[in-house]
């Protein structure tokens, strides 16, 4: 529908007062959403609330520190009630156990380092989630993340937060240009989490000092190797550690209890030198460890591309980019040779750290803040 030229648009893009604009909220009961929310409603939008449940609520209510858990629930809840919208919470656990818990655990199993994460975004909140929205009449979706959707001369374009301490763009690489059209991240363009508690606090939300979740949310502590075997009884089986050279140099309790990159806990002390998980092979029940040079990498093999630029993915044979294969480190400049449709060799200028397979290989524009996408790096 063409826009009206002589409504001015609103703060979410809409040529139509707020009251006549339903947003759907994804609420995780934590500050961002909450502040997102309760903003929103100030403005004077239709907000609608809605709350995911992703796995079984009875374990939920003991887990805190982790999205989406039992008392997150029940803040957004309070939240809601605050603010005065409506808020719904959705079972999703069927849905999340399928899309995301599931191959999480083959993943770790076949030995790559899965990013839970981000499928979660990709299979569950930016596509069922998405869809329910739009069976609410809503007009968008708008969620606490930290990155930005900006307007750009071919449609709106993703960018990295304001605050790069706080983007989130690693986690959101896989967002579609449809979902895009109709997603809102209001908190994208602030400068520190500090503005976030401050606006939570103008609000009078109870969860203005609550702190930031840090485990994925049904990985408790971190423990990922206890949930693997709850959901795979029997998947940690002994092998051994040996050298790059297949040299044996002790014994393990399971694959499953490393990650590439791991140096503490190897059990095989008395080396001239320290050493680091380098491989995983599963089939062989072998950890393969070695000096830590052996991490770095140059060529990183890219699939299930998802491609966000304005030309076609293989328009050009090759194209300078910077990328990111750690969410914890700045993104580094490389070259992307597509190989195939949703599929690319990355060149990494200055060999890097990580990349495990499983994880995550995410575009940015060279020097610029814009998400080209990105991919899942596949084989070591």
């Amino acid at each position: 529908m063409p826009l009206d030229t002589e409504t001015p648009l609103n703060s979410l893009g809409f040529a139509k007062p707020p009251a006549e604009t339903r947003v759907v909220v994804a609420m995780s009961g934590g500050v961002d959403s909450s502040v997102v929310a309760a903003e929103l409603a100030a403005e004077g939008y239709d907000v609608i609330g809605v709350t995911l449940q992703l796995y079984d609520h009875g374990a939920a209510l003991a887990r805190k520190g982790a999205c989406c858990a039992g008392i997150d629930i029940h803040d957004a809840r309070r939240v809601a009630e605050e603010m005065g919208f409506p808020h719904y919470v959705l079972d999703y656990e069927n849905i999340f156990r399928d899309a995301v818990i599931e191959e999480f655990a083959d993943s770790y199993l076949g030995g790559a380092t899965p990013v839970p994460c981000i499928r979660c975004n990709e299979r569950v909140k930016f596509k069922d989630l998405l869809a329910t929205a739009r069976d609410l009449d809503a007009d968008c979706m708008a969620t606490g993340h930290y990155i930005q959707r900006k307007h750009g001369p071919n449609g709106p374009e993703l960018h990295q937060a304001g605050d790069p301490r706080r983007d989130q763009s690693y986690f959101l690489f896989s967002t579609t240009p449809e979902q895009l059209e109709f997603l809102r991240f209001p908190l994208g363009h602030l400068k520190s989490k500090a503005e976030t508690r401050a606006l939570a606090q103008r609000h009078g939300l109870m969860v203005a000092d609550k702190p930031d979740s840090q485990d994925i949310c049904f990985v408790p502590d971190g423990d990922y190797a206890s949930v693997i075997e709850k959901l795979r009884p029997g998947a940690g089986e002994p092998g051994e550690i040996v050298d790059m050279a297949g040299t044996a140099l002790g014994r393990h309790e399971g694959v499953i209890h490393y990650t590439i990159g791991q140096r503490r806990g190897l059990g095989i002390g008395g080396l001239s030198e320290p050493l680091y998980v380098v491989r995983l092979d599963p089939d062989a029940r072998q950890v393969v460890v070695g000096p830590r040079e052996a991490l770095a990498r140059r060529i990183v093999p890219v699939r299930e591309i998802n491609w966000l630029g304005d030309e076609p993915f293989e328009s050009h044979p090759e194209r300078e980019i910077s990328v990111r294969i750690r969410s914890t480190r700045p993104p580094r400049a490389a070259i992307l040779r597509p190989t195939g449709p949703t599929t690319a060799e990355v060149e990494l200028l200055t060999p890097e750290e990580g990349g495990s397979p499983g994880q995550a290989c995410v575009f940015y524009q060279a020097g610029g803040s814009r998400v080209f996408g990105g991919g899942w790096i596949w084989r070591g």
